[in-house]
């Protein structure tokens, strides 16, 4: 199994891991029908914001919290729907790679399901 390891690693998995989401029963209407996502656009921000969060290399610039929140009054944003985004996640990193940067996209990732789980249930509250 190949380490995770480059910005190449980084668009494979993202790309892998996105035809998974598009079309999932659970989520995928999120990305079609709710938001009608220009992946041109999306990917691009999807590779920074990992490079960023795995390697460090700071090429993301954004906020994806503020992103979510749109879509989240739009469409409620539950935590199935963020457990189906991680489960999808750790699939698509272990049927691509192993070693301790596969290990930190997982924790990372479920790192930041729990808290935009909370914090779309939060926003839902008021």
């Amino acid at each position: 199994m190949k380490k995770l390891e480059s910005r190449e690693d980084i668009e494979l998995l993202v790309n892998s891991f996105y035809d998974k989401v598009v079309e999932d029963e659970t989520i995928g209407f999120f990305f079609k029908d709710i938001v009608n996502v220009d992946f041109k656009k999306h990917l691009p921000k999807m590779y920074s914001f990992w490079e960023t969060i795995l390697f460090g290399q700071m090429s993301y610039k954004g906020n994806p919290m503020a992103v979510h929140f749109p879509i989240n009054a739009l469409e409620a944003m539950e935590k199935h729907h963020f457990g189906q985004w991680l489960k999808l996640w750790k699939q698509t990193i272990e049927e691509n790679f192993s070693g301790e940067n596969a290990d930190m996209a997982i924790t990372k990732s479920e790192n930041i399901a729990k808290l935009m789980a909370y914090k779309m249930e939060m926003a839902r509250k008021h």
